[in-house]
């Protein structure tokens, strides 16, 4: 009996690791590994390579499974290498796998030679290689997959050769692979535990600052209770790409500013901080100060030995952070410090001349969405806007994890793909809808129901934002004037509607739910100068 193809054995892989979609924009160099894809695994086309790896990384993060998405050779992976930013940073457990030519043309560098491809897509990715022999194939593909699936979860990078899929593969090998498991969730020590919980009880003032990690739904449940028994009030860390904590729960008092100096203005008030399931922190605009003021002391757990050493200030511990809400939870003491007001939202500015503000916006979103939608974020103002939001469920919530635009529009896509029993509402400015609106016709091709709704203002809303900051000068640079959304979506399949007031929005987003295939509604929104 002659030994099963590389690809054979390949598809296996996958299968091991649960893997029913790869997404992907192939080029010459793919061909041969689609010439033999089975039928139980789907080939999602998208028409843009940044806009594949973000379908497979709003996948990823929405399923908790293996995202696996297909790169044309170098190109592909230069297209692809914006979105593969907010992957890294989310620790979206994403398989890229990309082609290289003929490995007779190689050592030539002919064209579409995959140059130094295992460096290629560094510092992005966690791993990456390159088979030496065509039977490697298999074995540096369940290794890549098992690496981004093991904490902390992240993108992984292989580049196969174009001839190698048709080779014999190893079955010595080959054969073991689909049995192979690894379980690789760091747990933090009964010695650390005992520390922090000594920490807490003894703290006069403690309070919780939140992060993506902890958007799970055991994530959710451990922090709720931990926060309700020792009476904690509740931050979310700076520049959140997931919403951890309910946005109305009497503990949630918001979102921390992304200036240094402001996290630790706002944070001095209390004697001790405990981080759970974030980088400490994420700064953005810059804010000159110390990281924390004196008396105020952090304690940090995360998953990411990198964002441990990376900490500007703290103790901080690596292990599962929802493990050690819930081990935490049941050790503190009791607290009697009432739960306050919550977060409650100033009201949104008034309408002017027909065009309607980011607040009011969203306010309108919030009072027309189910439960149980997940929204989608890329848009003016995320960080100050997003708690207008009412969210009462793990993972209702994404954003470009490292701010990079072209990332929501296709994302939500690959978040609905996950979760077909969640309406998925994708936010998204009029500016970041143009990094990737090819993916609305991915969208249409494969009747995927996704809200899109675009706030057209017209500008690069954040930018004119921080241009008043930093006193740029106003320049027509940041200006987008003649974009017609409603019209780019149409030509690419759907459904579009222009309204302008804002309970023609609302109706348009409570019919959601009873969407068959990709709708987008243009409201007009108020200039950001």
């Amino acid at each position: 009996m002659s030994a099963p193809e590389v690809a054979h054995a390949f598809y296996e892989v996958l299968r091991a690791r649960g893997v029913t979609r790869i997404f992907g924009n192939p080029g010459s160099n793919e061909l041969t590994m689609l010439k033999h894809l089975p039928d139980d695994i789907h080939y999602v086309l998208a028409l843009q390579e940044g806009a594949a790896v973000a379908m497979a990384d709003g996948y990823a993060q929405a399923s908790g499974s293996l995202g696996v998405v297909n790169l044309h050779s170098s190109s592909g992976t230069g297209n692809a290498m914006g979105n593969l930013t907010n992957s890294a940073a989310a620790h979206a457990p994403v398989l890229v796998i990309a082609g290289q030519q003929n490995r007779r043309y190689v050592p030539m560098n002919a064209m579409l030679t995959n140059v130094e491809a295992s460096r290629l897509a560094d510092p992005l990715v966690k791993w990456s290689a390159e088979p030496l022999r065509p039977e490697d194939v298999p074995a540096l593909v369940s290794q890549a997959a098992l690496l981004a699936m093991s904490a902390p979860t992240g993108p992984t990078y292989v580049s196969i050769p174009l001839d190698d899929w048709a080779h014999p593969a190893d079955d010595r090998v080959s054969g073991a692979l689909s049995e192979r498991s690894v379980s690789a969730s760091p747990v933090l020590p009964e010695t650390s535990i005992d520390e922090i919980v000594a920490e807490v009880d003894a703290a006069s003032s403690p309070a919780l600052v939140l992060g993506p990690g902890v958007d799970t739904e055991a994530g959710w449940r451990a922090t709720r209770s931990l926060s309700e028994r020792r009476g904690l009030p509740v931050w979310v860390a700076p520049s959140p790409s997931r919403a951890p904590f309910p946005t109305r729960h009497p503990h949630f008092r918001g979102i921390l500013p992304t200036g240094l100096g402001a996290v630790a203005d706002l944070l001095s008030e209390h004697d001790l901080v405990l981080s759970l399931g974030a980088a400490v922190f994420r700064y953005h605009q810059f804010v000159d100060g110390a990281p924390l003021r004196e008396g105020t002391r952090l304690i940090a757990i995360t998953s990411d030995p990198g964002e441990a050493a990376r900490a500007a200030a703290g103790a901080i511990h690596v292990g599962d952070p929802a493990d050690a809400a819930a081990r935490l939870t049941a050790r503190v003491r009791a607290g009697d410090r009432p739960a306050g007001h919550g977060f409650a939202p100033d009201a949104a500015p008034a309408s002017v001349n027909g065009r309607h503000s980011a607040q009011a916006i969203l306010d309108a979103v919030d009072r027309a969405k189910r439960d149980d939608a997940v929204v989608v974020l890329e848009w003016t103002s995320a960080d100050a806007l997003w708690a207008r939001l009412s969210f009462d469920r793990a993972q209702s919530y994404y954003f470009p994890a490292n701010g990079g635009l072209g990332w929501g529009l296709p994302a939500a896509i690959g978040v609905q793909l996950a979760d077909p029993t969640r309406p998925v509402i994708a936010l998204i400015g009029d500016g970041a809808m143009q990094y990737t609106p090819a993916a609305l016709w991915t969208a249409a091709r494969y009747g995927i129901p996704v809200t899109f709704v675009i706030g057209q203002n017209e500008e690069y809303g954040a930018l004119q934002r921080f241009s008043r900051i930093m006193d740029v000068p106003d320049g027509g640079y940041l200006d987008l004037a003649g974009l017609d959304p409603c019209a780019i979506a149409r030509g690419y399949g759907v459904e579009a509607h222009r309204f302008e007031e804002l309970d023609q929005l609302e109706q348009f987003i409570r019919e959601a739910g009873h969407a068959t295939g990709p709708r987008l509604a243009v409201i007009p929104q108020s200039s950001q100068r």
